[in-house]
């Protein structure tokens, strides 16, 4: 019979939600340190251009001022500000400067005051005076290849080509439908409620310390000693509570430039974004484009897929090399496909960085090939349902990219639990409407990872420490990076569940350098799978090692003893030990401590499904597109907390109809954007947000604690598809380039009523 568990599989709030809901918690720009100064940063207003002068003369002369830097007299080493672990820059091109030299897009970074205080800093970063001399811009891929076509880095403009392909060309049998289609997907804004900031230190002893919301700790210390020509050891990064990320800050975007400003003042720096800021300056999801060619049966079964993808990396690579590649195998994860072949680059253009957005390349590459399906299932006279069902990949398949097994994967099931709640037979059969307003359904599918483990040479392992206090509570020792979503929560739920004891007596600590075990960071889906795994075996290790220290004490074999409620029991006697006792008794009796360590290395990586469902309302005189239901189905493996598993499934699914319907950053010819505020960067709120009904399949069976798998990033990936399926359903088009604005749906509806004429 199985276990029942106490804390794992209830929902609880976040662990600091009570102070953020009062006002009490302290973010980073809530930082104030005797002494501190402030920064304002002074951005490229050109797209592209090669700096001749900088005079900074006024602003180093107005009250207050502490210094003015720029590529005048700033580092010149170059680096790639994605680096997550030593070595790693072998792979990554390092092409950026803290100042550019070169100015390749609107945002990037120029110079820099130093002030006393920040009203001071950005009056004086409005007196220097910077003289370009303007180069070709290259807003679009296209310009950017075009023959000819000026390097935007040396090397040139392609940063990076893949070619992924499983299976064998040659063993195909000839015959069947070949169908073609294409898709974009645009450059959005992370839209975190917290815009960019950091805090750095650099005392008279050399140590530099760092103060940030950011996803990886040790990355941002690997980048800046390495960019600083400091020792590891003196460089300490503080994770701070954070206001949100979805990836925006995956990066060390701001922590190199504060660290060099801290360290050439000898004062705390403060450096914060404003809103303009952190959309032109940081970093967006890549905009792509995707060309698919899929030949299937006459019955509708997959015999190949061809695919061709850009990825528009922005002024420098960061992640870009990356990013493009993930594109090509994630499609494995999700359908069986005899032969498959996708072809990718990553190209630079003068636009704002592209970096790591939640999904990493699923939103981008499942929106084209789910609204591809919706054409081949329309091409062949199927249902979009029955030709995914046919399709799709089992419990235990392999995947062909990786050579791993795809453990329990449920997305069948996913699917059907989905189409019998949501009806949807009877609601795809149903005559589109005619008449002003016209609604339609759509579904799409999507896959995710659970960490890196099996991708190339990247360690995927995860580092902790749980001790037991003298009072019978623990302390568990990790470098997790709680973005909000309740990863700290989750983390006591899985120690307190293996110890049997109060959610309460577990306090866990989030990274600092100086003190955390080695880990990676919060990113690829890795902290429940692979963090929260290595939390349960340190629990685990925990228990054993108190009943070992339970036994001593009671003269007792182990094998005699139990744990319940926090103590340790005599089954042969009926004593009783609590946890607190015999802590104390290790301590003053043994002169020892009771700690464990545990290092976790990833076994497996299976793969997270999600399958939705939306019905849209398009008002087909203005063009507006409203979502009026929504369905979203996840193979978790195991909720560890389902409220914020809900509430993670709810913000994706708000994020994927912005990104379908209306959010994009433009540019002009000149490659300066035109929407870098939310006046006119839109956004899906709570008035646009349909009721969104979330189901979980809970099947177990893979390695994640108590058999659990990701969900923030996998539920973002069939949104966009979903809503853009629909709306072809209720207007009869095929639709395919985000977002699909009000303009675009009535073009389309223009052009098909031509056609039809």
């Amino acid at each position: 019979m199985e276990k029942q568990l106490k804390y794992v599989g209830q929902t609880y709030p976040i662990h600091n939600a009570r102070e953020k809901v009062r006002g009490e918690e302290m973010y980073t720009g809530d930082l104030k340190w005797p002494r501190m100064l402030h920064a304002k940063l002074l951005l490229s207003p050109v797209g592209h251009g090669r700096i001749k002068k900088i005079d900074g003369e006024q602003a180093k002369n107005f009250p207050g001022v502490i210094g003015v830097f720029s590529c005048q007299n700033g580092p010149k080493q170059k680096f790639n500000r994605y680096v997550t672990y030593p070595g790693q820059e072998e792979y990554c091109p390092l092409d950026q400067n803290i100042f550019s030299d070169t100015a390749r897009f609107v945002g990037d970074v120029v110079a820099a005051v130093v002030a006393v205080d920040y009203d001071t800093a950005q009056k004086a970063a409005d007196l220097i005076h910077v003289e370009y001399e303007e180069l070709p811009v290259m807003i679009t891929v296209e310009e950017a290849l075009e023959k000819g076509g000026y390097k935007i880095h040396p090397e040139g403009n392609v940063l990076a080509e893949y070619t992924t392909e499983a299976g064998s060309e040659d063993t195909l049998p000839d015959g069947g439908w070949v169908i073609e289609s294409s898709a974009r997907t645009q450059k959005v804004h992370h839209a975190a409620m917290e815009n960019h900031v950091c805090v750095a230190s650099f005392d008279t002893r050399g140590q530099m310390t760092i103060w940030t919301p950011c996803q990886g700790a040790f990355g941002v210390r690997t980048v800046v000693a390495d960019l600083l020509g400091l020792k590891y050891s003196m460089v300490r990064v503080i994770k701070m509570t954070m206001g949100g990320s979805f990836g925006g800050k995956q990066e060390a975007i701001l922590e190199p430039l504060t660290a060099y400003l801290a360290k050439e003042t000898g004062s705390p720096v403060k450096v914060q974004f404003e809103r303009w800021e952190s959309m032109l300056a940081t970093m967006t999801r890549p905009a792509t484009q995707t060309k698919i060619r899929t030949q299937v049966t006459p019955e509708g079964n997959f015999l190949a897929c061809r695919l061709w993808s850009t990825l528009d990396a922005g002024a420098y690579a960061t992640s870009s090399t990356d990013y493009a590649l993930a594109l090509t195998n994630k499609i494995c994860r999700l359908y069986r496909i005899p032969y498959y072949r996708h072809e990718a680059k990553a190209v630079y253009t003068n636009t704002p960085v592209a970096g790591g957005m939640r999904g990493w390349g699923s939103p981008e590459i499942f929106t084209a090939m789910e609204i591809h399906l919706d054409q081949v299932a329309q091409t062949i006279g199927l249902d979009p349902v029955d030709l995914r069902l046919k399709n799709l990949v089992h419990p235990y398949d392999l995947d062909p990219v990786f050579k791993l097994s795809l453990g329990n994967a449920r997305v069948v099931e996913c699917l059907q639990k989905g189409v019998e709640e949501f009806a949807w037979k009877d609601r795809y059969q149903k005559a589109r409407e005619t008449g002003r307003f016209r609604r339609g359904v759509g579904m799409a599918c999507a896959a995710h990872v659970n960490g890196m483990y099996g991708d190339g040479d990247f360690p995927e392992f995860s580092m902790m420490t749980l001790t037991l206090n003298e009072d019978g509570t623990f302390i568990l020792n990790t470098a997790v990076h709680d973005l909000g979503c309740g990863a700290v929560m989750s983390m006591k739920q899985i120690v307190a569940e293996a110890l049997d004891i109060p959610l309460d007596f577990v306090t866990v600590l989030e990274a600092d350098t100086a003190s955390s075990p080695y880990d990676l960071g919060c990113f690829a889906s890795r902290t429940t799978y692979v963090c929260g795994a290595c939390a349960l075996k340190a629990a685990e290790k925990m228990r054993e090692l108190i009943l070992e220290t339970g036994a001593g004490i009671l003269a007792r074999p182990k094998q005699d003893l139990t744990i319940d409620h926090g103590c340790v029991l005599s089954q042969g006697d009926g004593r009783s030990l609590p946890y607190r006792q015999i802590a104390a008794h290790a301590l003053m009796k043994n002169s020892t401590n009771i700690t464990v360590h545990e290092l976790f290395q990833a076994v497996s990586n299976p793969g997270a499904y999600g399958v939705h469902f939306a019905e849209v309302e398009v008002d087909t005189e203005t063009g507006r597109t409203k979502v009026i239901d929504y369905l979203a189905v996840q193979d978790i493996g195991k909720a560890i907390n389902p409220g914020a598993v809900e509430g993670q499934v709810q913000g994706a699914v708000q994020m994927g109809i912005g990104y379908a319907l209306c959010e994009e950053i433009k540019f002009n010819d000149a490659g300066k954007p035109v929407n870098y505020s939310f006046k006119n960067y839109h956004l899906i709120n709570a008035a646009d947000m349909p009721a969104v009904k979330v189901m979980l399949v809970e099947q177990g069976g893979d390695h994640g604690p108590f058999g659990a798998k990701s969900v923030g990033e996998c539920a973002a990936g069939p949104v966009a598809a979903a809503v853009v399926n629909a709306v072809n359903h209720a207007l009869g088009t095929e639709l395919s380039e985000l977002p699909l604005t009000p303009i675009k749906i009535l073009t389309a509806l223009k052009q098909k009523s031509l056609v039809r004429k």
